[in-house]
């Protein structure tokens, strides 16, 4: 049975599916019509973060540049560039069990690609969701539906993979920001 999350509650997924070892996390959108003349991409990022908040090498980020991390525990299925269709517009699939020990959290960011030039921010997106499911066994786990308005921002960091204590618990975040990918990689590196 799904638990649904709101802005900033945890679950410990290590308790909700004690035998999941390899985790789907799936996100999605709809994007409003508009008259910005450019078609939307939004991009899904994952930051592998270590001690400090900081990926340990580059190859720690996840994203259409970089599918697979170096311990091959976090893959993106690849860049949706329309987001057209129902379900997951993106998926990342997470081996809990192989993530490298040094990686503490993985933040799931989505970015608008171009937004400023292409003047589009989540204003214009609608139905965004991430979602925590057993890749095996495709029961999902939790999901967190946005329900805010980011009339501004560019860019959404909508949740967060973390151990604590031994467990993998994750945090529904839905925080919005007035920037782009660049900064999330200054920030994260």
């Amino acid at each position: 049975m799904t638990i649904n999350l709101n802005k900033g509650e945890r679950i410990s997924l290590s308790k909700e599916a004690p035998g999941m070892k390899q985790a789907a996390v799936g996100l999605g959108w709809d994007v409003n019509q508009t008259d910005t003349g450019s078609q939307f991409d939004l991009d899904v990022s994952v930051f592998m973060l270590g001690a400090g908040g900081k990926i340990p090498k580059d190859e720690y980020f996840v994203f259409y540049n970089n599918l697979k991390s170096p311990d091959g525990s976090v893959e993106s299925m690849g860049d949706s560039r329309t987001g057209e269709g129902s379900g997951d517009d993106e998926t990342v699939h997470v081996n809990l069990t192989s993530v490298d020990s040094s990686i503490e959290e993985l933040v799931f960011v989505v970015t608008i690609y171009e937004a400023e030039a292409r003047r589009q921010n989540f204003g214009q997106v609608r139905n965004s969701y991430i979602r925590i499911y057993d890749k095996e066994t495709q029961a999902e786990i939790a999901r967190y539906d946005l329900e805010e308005d980011f009339s501004r921002e560019t860019s959404l960091e909508m949740g967060r993979i973390y151990r604590k204590n031994g467990e993998w618990r994750f945090q529904a975040v839905g925080q919005g920001y007035n920037a782009g990918l660049e900064s999330f990689v200054a920030q994260y590196t």
